[in-house]
């Protein structure tokens, strides 16, 4: 019987694989298997109607042969173990129930059964975790492979079931597409594959696979969402450089998660005030509803459900493969920055400005993968490394964000430096370089050839600004004269930033403080907040390869025009405007100059925190900026009556220890509180950034018993 037996499979074998062993034959069948489902181009033909049930009884018989042989040995045979080690079992089962129950499943959200749905994709997505390869089969396979083929790639099956031979042609005999003469592989892929569901997610579809219906059980009101988020997160991350590829070029995932994204910008209502938005800044894709503990307001579910996706596309970039990761970041600037938001930035409605400014907002807050903060900033500030000049036409959006710090709205000026002072704490360097850093490159601000000043009042040039009359100085306004400093790059000793230091805290004149009347927050305070700010900014650039020192003047270079920079103009502008600007919009721009007041460069420590550099003619520093205000006060003062005791107690009604009774010249005299402790917080600044050449190795400790 026996006999009869092997001689019967023999015959079968020989029919299509003569002369070779048991093994080779069943290594044969299965690539033949994969292999057709690799290639097959038509999806309809049963499979009856195919040689898989023909290949599946010859594995099987022939697996039943060996098994009687090995018998008597009481060990398995090589076919045996083949199928164990390679998982056949598994895989079969694998493609065979996705392919069936996710092209039932379809992308509809909502539907009855989208919890067996989601149980069925995430038993699926724990297969793939434990054998990624199993991906490119459920990604349309075929595609994937067909494309490995045209590139030279090799083909790579499940655990190394690779055929030793790839075919020509596909399984019906048809002739592979040619590769043409500098046709890239992507494209010929693309052009070749894109299937009918890149068009649209939501009906219309004509083929249903793992990612779509993740995409769709994504869209669901119930908590089935949760766990297709977590799914298509988990499969974005393990996804092969083939798999990676057919995501972004021939499916719908890119499109349909930005198109979700859009969708849910434009469910929002039109106005949202950006004071309700700041109460859900933070939110999670894993808990997007909207806290309940917060006061309602018209549309937060639906600014909650956007923050919530914004954070998940965030998330996703940031845990995909690096070619799905560029194109989906990609896919947001352009379809989601650019086509949708930058028209509302750009509105002239002032609700539209004021609502996608704050919404911009709360999402920098968010943002954390670093494909999508590079589009954002070249989306924000352009790609122009080039210093700026007074009269040239920079990036069309930059140039209208500057112009909003400077509205005649303070409340959109407001909105809008919130949004650079979020801009300013992110970790790229592109930032602060387009801002200020191209402008100061080569210290065209200091003055050539100037000889070091005598005194503190030689380095303001006091005698030749308008503010400082022969009047003024009679009227009280002392300059204490300072002793002769080094120039800032040799800085070494306490002497020198004890001099900065109360350079900033002596600006403003005795008569115009009142902060040791209140036994309020003092300098020590300042000096406290500042050294964790400055440790938290000297991290995020540590990478960054700033100069230890600024950079010796060359004078061999050609003298050029020292032009501060669109942005630190109109923070200068707003600054010299501080005694007749509101209460609020005053300590917005302080807090932006504060931020960068902060940052470890010696550049920018010595423009805006060095009141000894002599400048250039025609420039203006920060200091010189306070200076200037400083005289303008003075001179107002003595038009107010009894200016002691109301700025006493404005600022008492600022704190709450007074009731909030409208008084005569009160912007001006809310305007002077701020003066005085903006002036406290850049000495302290300077003071926990000493030494300025080098904060990322020699940060001061903070005074005793502050830190």
């Amino acid at each position: 019987m026996l006999s009869r037996l092997g001689a019967l499979l023999q015959e079968a074998v020989g029919a299509r694989e003569p002369s070779i062993d048991l093994l080779q034959a069943f290594v044969e069948h299965w690539k033949g298997i994969t292999h057709y489902y690799i290639e097959s181009t038509d999806e309809s033909t049963p499979a009856k109607k195919t040689d898989i049930p023909w290949r599946l009884k010859q594995m099987l018989d022939i697996l039943v042969y060996e098994e009687q042989q090995q018998a008597a040995a009481g060990e398995a045979g090589p076919c045996l173990e083949y199928l164990l080690q390679h998982k056949i079992l598994e895989t079969l089962c694998t493609l065979g129930k996705a392919e069936k129950l996710l092209r039932l499943g379809g992308t509809a959200s909502g539907s009855v059964t989208e919890k067996e749905e989601v149980q069925f994709t995430t038993v699926l997505c724990s297969k793939i975790q434990q054998d990624p390869e199993l991906l490119a089969y459920i990604l349309e396979g075929k595609k994937i492979v067909g494309r490995k083929k045209a590139c030279g790639e090799p083909t790579a099956l499940p655990k190394d079931t690779t055929s030793h031979g790839d075919k020509d042609c596909s399984h019906d005999g048809a002739p592979a597409r040619p590769q043409l003469d500098g046709e890239s592989c992507g494209a010929q892929a693309l052009n070749s594959h894109m299937p009918a569901e890149t068009e649209e997610l939501d009906g219309g579809t004509t083929e249903s696979n793992l990612i779509t219906s993740l995409l769709g059980l994504c869209q669901s009101k119930s908590r089935v969402a949760l766990k297709a988020q977590e799914n298509l997160l988990l499969l974005v991350s393990m996804a092969s450089p083939a798999a990676a590829t057919y995501l972004v070029q021939s499916s719908a995932c890119c499109p349909a998660i930005v198109r979700h994204l859009c969708q849910l910008y434009r469910s929002m209502p039109v106005f949202l005030d950006p004071a309700d938005i700041a109460t859900l800044e933070g939110i999670s894709w894993r808990l997007p509803s909207a806290p309940s503990d917060e006061a309602s307001f018209p549309g937060k579910e639906a600014l909650a459900a956007f923050l919530g996706w914004f954070d998940y596309c965030d998330h996703l970039i940031t845990e995909a493969h690096t070619v799905v990761a560029d194109a989906l970041a990609k896919a947001v600037a352009e379809n989601f920055f650019v086509e949708t938001l930058q028209p509302q930035l750009l509105h002239v409605s002032e609700q539209s400005i004021l609502t996608s400014t704050a919404l911009l907002t709360a999402m920098l807050r968010q943002l954390r993968s670093p494909a999508l903060l590079r589009e954002a900033v070249a989306f924000l500030l352009g790609t122009d490394r080039q210093p700026e000049a007074p009269g040239d036409n920079p990036h069309t959006l930059y140039a209208h964000l500057i112009g909003h710090c400077d509205h005649l709205s303070d409340e959109i000026s407001i909105t809008t430096l919130r949004l650079f002072e979020e801009l300013l704490q992110k970790p790229h360097e592109g930032i602060i370089h387009s801002l200020v850093l191209r402008n100061l490159e080569g210290r065209p601000y200091v003055a050539w050839g100037s000889p070091e000043p005598e005194s503190y009042e030689d380095t303001l040039d006091l005698e030749e600004d308008p503010y400082f009359t022969d009047s003024f100085l009679d009227s009280g306004f002392q300059t204490p004269a300072k002793p002769r400093l080094a120039p800032a790059t040799s800085y070494d000793g306490k002497t020198a930033v004890t001099e900065i230091v109360n350079s900033f805290l002596c600006l403003v004149p005795e008569e115009a403080k009142t902060s040791a009347f209140l036994e309020e927050t003092g300098y020590d305070t300042y000096v406290h907040d500042a050294y964790g700010l400055f440790q938290e900014c000297s991290s995020r650039v540590a990478s960054w390869g700033w100069p230890l020192t600024p950079t010796p003047l060359d004078p061999h270079e050609p003298e050029r025009p020292f032009f501060e920079g669109h942005f630190l103009r109109v923070l200068f502008d707003r600054m010299s405007r501080i005694l007749d600007q509101p209460y609020s919009l005053n300590l917005q721009v302080t807090s932006v100059l504060s931020r960068l007041a902060l940052f470890p460069h010696p550049h920018i420590h010595e423009y805006l925190l060095d009141p000894y550099i002599s400048l250039a003619p025609g420039c203006r520093s920060l200091f010189s900026v306070l200076v200037r205000v400083i005289g303008d006060l003075m001179q107002r003062i003595q038009r107010v009556p009894q200016f002691p005791g109301k700025l006493l107690l404005v600022r008492k009604q600022l704190t709450g220890q007074a009731p909030g009774e409208q008084l005569d010249h009160q912007t001006l005299l809310q305007g002077v509180v701020v003066l005085e402790e903006f002036c406290k917080e850049l000495a302290a600044i300077a003071f926990v950034k000493f030494p300025p050449h080098d904060p990322r190795q020699n940060v001061s400790p903070a005074p005793e018993g502050q830190v």
